[in-house]
């Protein structure tokens, strides 16, 4: 039987921003780098931002796998089932030019050259461009260059991703009574045969309805209480659910994925609050994705005015929480003291970078313009007594290079699914206003 040739992949940088493992994304095959992306990566090593990050680390990557080797040659992947890589340094064609068709000797467009280079230098291998960039994909298919999205981290089947909440209709009165006089019952008594850890149930009849939660200690189906944190109260039932799971200790990580005005991000800070006595702080972080894609640089004043908008949807959270109150009431004064002597405090997650998380309360906002890797960098470096919440809507991707169904969120609900420690919900009713639901459903 004859041997099957390897294919090449050709990886655009933006796929190196993403990821600077991607290198090793490719089994037996073999991975091409244009000298383009290196010449662009060069842009991109000094920084504190996450493409920063991943330029450096894949830079080092390079260095240690070429030790000893010319870039210019085929140097084999340090991991036996690898192929090989190599940099493309022939970015000219005697037939087809990107630059010239597309009319700009861009770095996207010397890019292509090389794929076409390549493809006329390996004739009997399938050449595939591997990029982020929809619009380059696009691109090279109208060059009849085969191209595709960088698959890693990517989730399959959006439609069947995790809601962390199940409705059983139909059931007995008898056993919905028996629930409410004591607070349990066992999984198999409304029809569960695998119960997930943590996972939330409306258990239902025509007249009456009753809110639960596998507990995975007890082995219970345990009733919920609606509570309130800081005097905000849950609107529906996957509002109670949310606030359960960031109140309850047992509870390590937490997911809430939402439309803007589910009120994600007020449950998360509310419950924060609510559990302060049993941390040393708050932290509240969002990434910067600046805007219209300009650097926060063209932004006027210090780098406390530049961030300030960023951080402007937190502090008005804090500020409609505070609002609850009287300045008279203690626990407006908690809240005061609490950012003034910084054991609250709301920060651009680049600054959280580096740092040990331990004995804090973290929330993340607008998590899914973060990128798996990104995601995986924030939970390992939590500590002892670190709760973490994650809160997103899947579908309002700020950053470039990713989508519902690469970034971040959608990558830690779909693989850290059915642990002990870890609670997802999806909430699906807004709660901010009439107009913002009507805006929600048909805009």
């Amino acid at each position: 039987m004859p041997r099957k040739q390897k294919k090449i992949y050709v990886l655009d940088t933006s796929v190196i921003l993403y990821n600077h493992n991607a290198i090793y994304s490719f089994e037996e095959n073999n991975v091409a780098i244009p000298i383009t992306v290196l010449e662009e990566l060069d842009h991109f090593k000094k920084g504190n931002e996450t493409k920063n990050f991943e330029t450096r680390e894949f830079i080092r990557i390079m260095d240690k796998l070429s030790a000893n080797h010319s870039l210019q040659n085929w140097i084999p992947i340090d991991q036996p089932t690898h192929g090989q890589f190599k940099v493309i340094m022939q970015e000219q064609t005697n037939g087809l030019d990107a630059t010239k068709i597309f009319g700009e000797n861009n770095a996207d467009h010397r890019i292509l050259n090389a794929v076409i280079s390549l493809s006329a230098e390996y004739p009997k291998n399938k050449i595939i461009l591997v990029t982020k960039d929809i619009n380059l994909r696009l691109k090279a298919k109208s060059l009849n260059i085969a191209a595709e999205d960088f698959k890693t981290g990517k989730i399959k089947d959006l439609e069947s991703l995790y809601t962390g909440k199940t409705v059983i209709e139909g059931l007995a009165k008898e056993i919905i009574d028996s629930i409410y006089t004591n607070d349990f019952c066992m999984p198999e008594d409304v029809g569960i045969k695998t119960p997930i850890p943590n996972h939330y149930f409306i258990l239902k009849n025509s007249r009456t309805s009753v809110l639960v939660f596998y507990n995975p200690i007890s082995q219970r189906i345990e009733r919920i209480e609606k509570k309130s944190a800081y005097r905000i109260a849950p609107r529906n039932a996957e509002q109670v659910f949310a606030l359960h799971a960031i109140i309850n200790p047992n509870i390590k990580l937490v997911t809430l994925q939402g439309v803007a005005g589910t009120g994600k991000t007020l449950l998360a800070l509310a419950g924060a609050l609510d559990q302060k006595r049993h941390f040393k702080q708050i932290y509240l972080a969002r990434p910067i994705v600046p805007l219209s894609n300009k650097d926060i640089g063209f932004l006027p004043g210090d780098i406390i005015s530049k961030l300030n908008p960023y951080m402007e949807p937190l502090w008005d959270n804090l500020k409609f929480i505070k609002s609850q109150f009287n300045e008279k009431d203690k626990e407006y004064k908690k809240i005061t003291d609490a950012v003034d002597q910084e054991k609250l405090k709301i920060n651009p997650l680049a600054y959280i970078r580096g740092r040990s998380i331990s004995n804090v309360f973290f929330i993340v906002d607008e998590a899914q313009n973060l990128t798996p890797h990104e995601v995986k960098t924030i939970i390992t470096r939590a500590g002892e007594n670190t709760k973490i919440i994650f809160t997103g809507d899947i579908y309002q991707i700020d950053t470039p290079y990713l989508d519902s169904q690469s970034n971040g969120l959608s990558y830690l609900i779909d693989k850290i699914k059915h642990h002990e420690i870890y609670a997802h919900v999806r909430l699906e009713k807004g709660e901010r206003s009439n107009l913002a639901n009507l805006a929600n459903r048909l805009l």
